[in-house]
């Protein structure tokens, strides 16, 4: 069975094995977390710095690793990037199932980092060199759904085997060697040239103004969203309810990021150029429930609301990356910027919304999340202010 591509066909299995490579990326820091409580007993002395930084390094080696494999991808066999990306996350997942000392689970994460920084920008170029207009956005969306419904199932598996022995929940990190066995079916769509061989490629690179208003898009997008992970505890704490609800709710706010990734076409479809403003109004909405709803129901469709903007933005995003570069062979490391920038927000935003509060003498549980609400409303304005602007205008050329 082929599948078309806007420039083709794919067969069924190379969409497969590509899509397989979007399973690995949202997992690094999650098989820890069902550990965490416990890691001061099975490593007794091991200091919170230290438990901390498990979930942290990943994403710190991430970040300048993202931006090395797009610099390489533009002169070099993205195969080659992709082998050695899969080898070093396989590497860290094998290794995990053996470590006895915490410092060998701090080396291992940045491995994994290292690992998994390879494979992010690849797992969206890989769908962007491939296919056009509007089935590449639907395969991007779908992407995006397969990498967290990939995060969704891992959560629950990973929880499951925490209860057995501490490092079962490492098993999650050998998911590569799905996409390895299925590298043949891989191999030709990664190396397809950016550009049509013999097609002169002219253009700067980087069409400035487009790149960083997507940047400031995404960033913020991210920002607002991940106060529910860092924040949400606290607040249920306050207010008496269980912590055991976070996990509901947790998973509810990922399910609504898979969601738009299958159906997003149709959404476009259905808001044209104000699906950005609504994404984001989504989000706000969101943010507003959590702010005044202490009931489950309330907090659950706050999670929802959050999830659903996020989930349509971040595909439209990497769509939008590949049209901010005026040279082919840049499409990799344009993405690689975008999906950095990702990161950068997921590790600063707690270093911001804390300093801010307490430049204020604000002791307020409900603050990060008013404090994005606030931010959330000015976005949702100049998006709709400049909803004819590159980053927003989402067009009708799309759903041709």
């Amino acid at each position: 069975m082929d599948i078309k591509t806007g420039k083709g066909t794919m067969p069924l299995t190379s969409l497969i094995a590509i899509l397989s490579v979007s399973l690995l990326v949202n997992l690094p820091g999650l098989a820890i977390s069902p550990v965490l409580a416990n890691l001061d007993k099975i490593f007794p002395g091991s200091s919170q710095l230290s438990i901390q930084m498990l979930t942290i390094l990943p994403n710190l080696f991430i970040i300048p690793f993202v931006l090395l494999s797009g610099q390489i991808a533009s002169s070099s066999s993205k195969s080659v990037i992709l082998l050695w990306g899969l080898g070093f996350y396989l590497a860290s997942g094998v290794i995990y199932l053996f470590t006895n000392a915490m410092w060998q689970l701090i080396a291992v994460s940045c491995l994994l980092g290292v690992g998994c920084g390879l494979l992010i920008p690849l797992a969206a170029s890989l769908i962007t060199d491939n296919f056009d207009g509007k089935e590449r956005m639907q395969m991007l969306g779908i992407k995006s759904g397969v990498a967290n419904l990939s995060l969704i199932v891992a959560t629950l598996v990973v929880g499951w085997l925490g209860r057995w022995n501490w490092h079962l929940p490492f098993i999650v990190y050998l998911l590569p060697v799905i996409p390895l066995v299925m590298f043949g079916a891989i191999r030709s769509y990664a190396n397809v040239p950016s550009a049509p061989a013999g097609q002169k490629v002219e253009g700067k690179g980087f069409i400035i103004p487009r790149m960083v208003s997507i940047v400031l898009l995404y960033f913020g997008t991210t920002f607002f969203v991940i106060v529910l992970s860092y924040y949400l505890p606290f607040l249920l704490a306050k207010h008496g309810i269980d912590a055991s609800k976070v996990g509901t709710i947790t998973a509810i706010f990922f399910f609504a990021i898979f969601l738009p990734g299958f159906i997003l076409p149709l959404i476009v479809k259905l808001f044209r150029r104000r699906t950005v403003f609504f994404a984001m109004l989504s989000v706000a909405l969101g943010l507003g429930l959590l702010c005044v709803g202490y009931t489950m129901p309330l907090l659950c469709t706050g999670a929802f609301l959050m999830g659903w903007g996020y989930g349509i933005i971040q595909p439209t995003v990497y769509d939008k990356a590949t049209r901010a570069v005026d040279t082919p062979t840049k499409n990799t490391m344009a993405l690689a910027i975008i999906l950095a920038t990702n990161y950068v927000a997921i590790t600063i935003a707690p270093f911001i919304i804390d300093g801010i509060r307490d430049l204020i003498g604000s002791k307020s549980d409900l603050f990060p999340f008013q404090f994005n609400l606030v931010l959330a409303a000015i976005y949702s304005m100049v998006i709709l202010f400049y909803r004819n602007g590159f980053a927003f205008d989402t067009d009708s050329d799309y759903l041709k």
